[in-house]
């Protein structure tokens, strides 16, 4: 029996965002609100929509791991199993993993779709490098992407305002140095999902005229009670795995946050003791992509990154999820 401890890496990220560019400005065409206004609370200038009548998470997603393939010279067909982390799937079933293995010519794998809102692509990414550990994979992606502009009412004008469409994909691998995934802490709290959340579609509140009429096939989101939870939680996971792991704030070298709105990145960072720098941000370009903007941030930034980098992921989400992974990169651009 092989007793040596196996951690997983990243070996290579892709990302994808629609061409089409949302900007504050043709927001204001929209609705009651203002560049000034939006930038200010949320730090947001511009999102990308994905355009097209029968285009969904997996055209997102699909990009992303074709896009992956080719960059890090991987046959499709010695992957072991892939994992979309998504709340934007196609459809109910078949999930949107099996259309993006399908599409991209991945068929000695099995797939699945992980359901955890904006932390999703962490407990995806926690779960993939687990079967990596066991030794019984070699090979796993992870996806991280949502069609956002799907599930928003343009006539709300505290949720438009938020969301993005995009996604990133993460090749996982077995680690041949002390570079790779650490440790991680994944939390939930059910009693949260009430203040953020689609009420219809599901089998409680199956699609109904009523459903419609009530835009209950939109986010609904108690944004006060969310920020709060969220700036708490974001923060003190971050703090939490740092102190685990005898981390001072001069041995990180980046924090990757989920890109929700630049005030709780900001007191993230703050709870860190970590500055400006040392945050990789792009919310002012793609906005709140959920399960997408850890892997949007980190191909983003991809050339920045060095070998050995002392990483935290951090993300908070509905349900309420939230949690933080701690990784030393793996590789040079």
């Amino acid at each position: 029996m092989n007793s040596k401890i196996i951690k997983s890496c990243i070996k290579g990220i892709h990302g994808y965002v629609p061409e089409y560019i949302l900007s504050n400005a043709e927001l204001e065409k929209l609705v009651e609100t203002s560049d000034e206004w939006i930038t200010t609370r949320t730090g947001i200038k511009e999102r990308r929509i994905l355009k097209g009548e029968g285009r969904g998470t997996s055209v997102i997603g699909t990009k992303c791991v074709k896009g992956l393939l080719k960059k890090t010279n991987t046959n499709p067909k010695d992957i072991d199993l892939l994992i979309c982390a998504t709340v934007t799937p196609d459809m109910f079933f078949p999930s949107t993993a099996n259309i993006i293995s399908n599409n991209v010519g991945i068929k000695n794998a099995y797939s699945f779709d992980m359901s955890a809102a904006c932390s999703g692509f962490l407990y995806s990414l926690v779960t993939g490098s687990q079967f990596i550990e066991s030794g019984t994979h070699k090979k796993v992606v992870v996806v991280g992407a949502d069609k956002m502009s799907s599930i928003v009412d343009f006539e709300d004008r505290n949720n438009c305002v938020l969301f993005g469409d995009g996604g990133g994909a993460v090749l996982l691998e077995p680690s041949s140095d002390e570079n790779g995934i650490i440790d991680h802490i994944l939390k939930s709290d059910g009693s949260g999902g009430s203040y953020l959340c689609i009420k219809g579609g599901g089998s409680k509140y199956p699609a109904s005229l009523e459903t419609i009429n009530n835009k209950d096939h939109f986010i609904y989101q108690e944004g006060k009670r969310v920020f709060k939870f969220a700036v708490t939680n974001m923060a003190n996971v971050s703090e939490e795995i740092m102190l685990k792991n005898n981390l001072k704030s001069n041995d990180i070298s980046y924090l990757v946050p989920h890109q929700a709105n630049k005030r709780i990145i900001d007191a993230t960072a703050k709870k860190m003791g970590i500055g400006d720098k040392k945050v990789l941000m792009n919310i002012e370009k793609y906005g709140n992509t959920t399960a997408g903007t850890i892997p949007l941030c980190l191909w983003d930034f991809e050339k920045k990154l060095k070998k050995g980098d002392n990483l935290i992921l951090s993300a908070f989400g509905g349900g309420f999820t939230w949690g933080s992974v701690y990784l030393k990169w793996s590789y040079n651009s």
